[in-house]
């Protein structure tokens, strides 16, 4: 398929995991990709393998992110799918009786702030195209309460999804979707660093997935080719679950 010929997809937290194996498939359907990544030397990687840009930038920093979304329209013409996934997920947030309150600033500042400051600089390209397609990095866990907390990374996710569904709403009429991904544990870096400090952990999360497995990258990546494409046309301010089941289960197959 080539949904994405001729278009250009900015994707945040591109140099890895998630982002990184979005920017596979959109490029491989044709998409010119903007990797944008505070990992200069892996963001280079990435953007050489799918014959894309890459742009080193801070995205809780507001001149950075106008910066990156000036180059990637001063370089390819347009954007059209902009998929804001960086985020992080210290060990250091955890229950709320342990976290600090700059563990909560920092997760919030990436996991929310960027996608605000992101929204906010992209969409006035889009309304000037007439059209576009904006997918915000949420999880299921702004969706279901788990007793193994991360007190201010479920928060902001929280925030995600509701920020999404309210411009989604907002800017339907102007031909721009805004639709809320949210993926369940994802065997990505991310995942693998923070459940080998933690076997029981991960180990009490994977026995409540019904499909009996971690999400691969790839597999978030087809939702994303999908919500970024005109096959999801009719889709706007939307909670898409890729989670394995989680959120529909009561109790998982024995």
């Amino acid at each position: 398929m080539n949904r994405f010929t001729g278009r250009t997809a900015v994707i945040t937290g591109g140099a890895s995991g998630i982002g990184r194996a979005a920017a596979v498939r959109l490029a491989a359907e044709g998409a010119n990709v903007v990797i944008v990544d505070m990992n200069h030397e892996a963001g280079q990687s990435a953007a050489d393998e799918v014959g894309g840009i890459a742009v080193q930038a801070d995205v809780t920093d507001a001149d950075d992110v106008a910066r990156m979304f000036h180059t990637a329209h001063d370089t390819f013409g347009s954007i059209d799918v902009s998929f804001h996934n960086a985020g992080i997920s210290p060990p250091d947030d955890d229950s709320i009786l342990d976290t600090g309150i700059e563990a909560w600033d920092r997760v919030q500042r990436v996991n929310l702030t960027s996608v605000y400051l992101c929204c906010k600089e992209v969409i006035p390209y889009m309304q000037r195209q007439g059209k576009g397609s904006i997918i915000n990095t949420a999880s299921f866990v702004a969706t279901m309460g788990a007793a193994t907390s991360q007190i201010s990374y479920t928060a902001s996710k929280g925030g995600v999804l509701a920020m999404s569904r309210e411009l989604g709403v907002q800017f339907a009429r102007e031909g721009i979707r805004v639709n809320a991904l949210s993926p369940g544990p994802v065997n990505t870096p991310l995942l693998i660093e923070l459940f080998a400090k933690d076997p029981e952990r991960a180990a009490r999360r994977l026995v409540h997935i019904p499909l009996g497995r971690f999400a691969e990258p790839s597999e978030i990546a087809a939702a994303v080719a999908f919500l970024g494409s005109d096959d999801s046309s009719f889709i706007t301010s939307s909670n898409f679950l890729v989670d394995g089941g989680i959120s529909g289960a009561y109790v998982t197959p024995l």
